[in-house]
């Protein structure tokens, strides 16, 4: 799926940064134009890494004054991606207001699969990189 969406956001004329969340850092959200979360579905949850990239990233950029587009997509589990992407958006709207200048601005649906993604679920990711580009 993340191979998916980069494409699209690659064929839409964008410079992506494609990478692990194990390997991605605070300054990358910060640095960057938009971000797309991917994640799997482990019991109705994201990662635990980017649990902690967010954490990391709610700790570090709270006086930043900066609105960031996002999207998610994820896969996996009884109810498919859809837990996941709930929990990985509920974290992100947590940003800003009371909690400090930094803000995520979800500005597309996520992309939700089961078990392996069909042809069609990865030409929605596909589609959401190529509309993530064009912000």
């Amino acid at each position: 799926m993340a191979k998916a969406v980069s494409n699209g956001a690659l064929a839409a004329g964008a410079k992506v940064n494609l990478k692990k969340v194990a390997d991605a850092t605070v300054d990358d959200i910060l640095n960057c134009d938009a971000v797309i979360f991917g994640s799997p579905n482990y019991f109705s949850y994201m990662a635990g890494a980017l649990k902690e990239l967010l954490e990391q990233a709610f700790i570090d950029l709270t006086d930043k004054d900066v609105s960031k587009p996002y999207a998610v997509f994820s896969c996996g589990g009884s109810g498919g991606g859809k837990p996941t992407i709930t929990s990985i958006e509920d974290v992100c709207n947590a940003f800003g207001g009371k909690f400090g200048k930094f803000r995520f601005k979800k500005v597309a649906q996520g992309v939700s699969a089961t078990e392996k993604p069909s042809s069609e679920i990865l030409e929605k990711c596909k589609e959401l990189g190529e509309k993530m580009a064009s912000l």
